[in-house]
C-alpha cells in the first residue's frame, strides 16, 4: 500500500449517549483503504460497521480519533463543509429504495435531482443521466417511474443516482439485500462497471455472502474493530488465484482472534502467549505450550 491512502482512519472511537448510558460503538478502530479499491465491510449487527460508513459518508462525526478521506479531514469539518463533502465526494446507496429513489420523478429526473443542487445546467445534467443509466443497463427506462421498475432495477437506478455528480467514495449499504440472484448479479456488475469508468471507490456494507465472495478485499468488524481481512488475487479473466485470511494488528499492537479459535481452545479472559521460531502460540491458561 502507499504512504498515503484514499482513506485513512487511525485509533477512531465514537460514543453514543443514550439516556443514562454510552455506547461505544467504535473502540481504536484502524483502516486504510486505497483509492479505486472494491471492498467489503461485513459484520454482525453492533460491530460497528454502519457507523463507521456514516462517518465515512459525512452523516455522523467520529467522538476521537483520525479520519481523512481524500484531501478531507473528516474530523474537523464544519456542518457547511460537511454538505458540500456530501454533495461532491460522496455517493450513497442504501438497501431500502424507498430512501434512494423520489417515487413522483422518472428515473433520468431522479439523476439528475442531485446535479440540479449542484448547479449543473440542465443540458450537461440530461446528458450525464441519460449515460449514466445507459451503463446500468437502463437507457430504455428514463421515463419510468420507481413504481414501474422492478426491485433490481431501482437500485441500479440508485447507484446511477448515487454517481450522479462524480464523486469519488461510493457507499452501499445492503445494495443486494433486498433483491433475488438475478438483480443481485446485475447491481454488482453495475458497482464493478463505475469502478472501471471512473476508479470510484466503492466499499459494500453486507452480510450477503455472494457480494463478499466477488470483491478482492474484505474486512470484517468485530466489537467496533476491524479484526479480519480477506485478501484474494485474480488473474485477468477473473478466476481467483489465491485467497488468504488475516487477523488485523493495529497501531497499539492489539489482534482479536476469530472467534471460532476462542471457541476450540475455550479461551476465557486470559490466554498464554510464547514467541517460537518463526510464529508466536496461543494456548488456554490451563496448559502448556507446544514446542513446534
Amino acid at each position: 500500500m502507499s504512504d498515503q491512502p484514499f482513506i485513512e482512519c487511525e485509533n477512531l472511537v465514537k460514543i453514543y449517549k443514550v439516556a443514562d448510558l454510552e455506547v461505544v460503538a467504535l473502540q481504536g478502530l484502524d483502516l486504510r483503504i486505497e483509492s479505486g479499491e472494491v471492498m467489503a465491510l461485513v459484520g454482525p449487527s453492533g460491530s460497528g460497521k454502519s457507523t463507521l460508513m456514516n462517518i465515512l459518508g459525512g452523516l455522523d462525526t467520529p467522538t476521537a480519533g483520525r479520519i481523512h478521506v481524500g484531501d478531507y479531514n473528516l474530523l474537523e469539518m464544519s456542518r457547511s463543509e460537511q454538505v458540500k463533502y456530501r454533495r461532491n465526494e460522496v455517493g450513497f446507496v442504501w438497501q431500502q429504495t424507498a430512501r434512494n429513489l423520489l417515487t413522483y420523478l422518472t428515473a433520468q429526473e431522479n439523476v439528475e435531482l442531485p446535479m440540479a443542487l449542484n448547479g449543473i445546467k440542465p443540458a450537461e445534467r440530461s446528458q450525464r443521466a441519460k449515460h449514466l443509466l445507459e451503463l446500468v443497463g437502463l437507457g430504455h427506462r428514463l421515463t419510468h417511474r420507481p413504481d414501474r421498475l422492478s426491485g433490481g432495477e431501482q437500485q441500479r437506478v440508485a447507484i446511477a443516482v448515487g454517481m450522479a455528480n462524480r464523486p469519488s467514495l461510493l457507499l452501499a449499504d445492503e445494495p443486494t439485500g433486498e433483491v433475488d440472484s438475478e438483480a443481485a448479479e446485475s447491481i454488482f456488475k453495475a458497482l464493478r462497471d463505475f469502478n472501471h469508468e471512473f476508479g470510484v471507490t466503492i466499499i459494500i456494507v453486507t452480510h450477503d455472502v455472494q457480494v463478499a465472495t466477488r470483491v478482492d478485499r474484505v474486512v470484517g468488524m468485530r466489537d467496533g474493530r476491524t479484526s479480519i481481512e480477506i485478501l484474494r488475487r485474480r488473474a485477468a479473466s477473473g478466476q481467483t488465484l489465491s485467497e488468504d485470511e488475516y487477523v488485523i494488528l493495529d497501531r497499539a499492537g492489539r489482534l482479536q482472534l476469530p472467534q471460532a479459535f476462542i471457541d476450540k481452545l475455550q479461551l476465557e479472559d486470559r490466554a498464554r502467549v510464547k514467541l517460537l521460531s518463526d510464529h508466536i502460540g496461543v494456548w488456554p491458561d490451563q496448559e502448556q505450550p507446544s514446542q513446534n
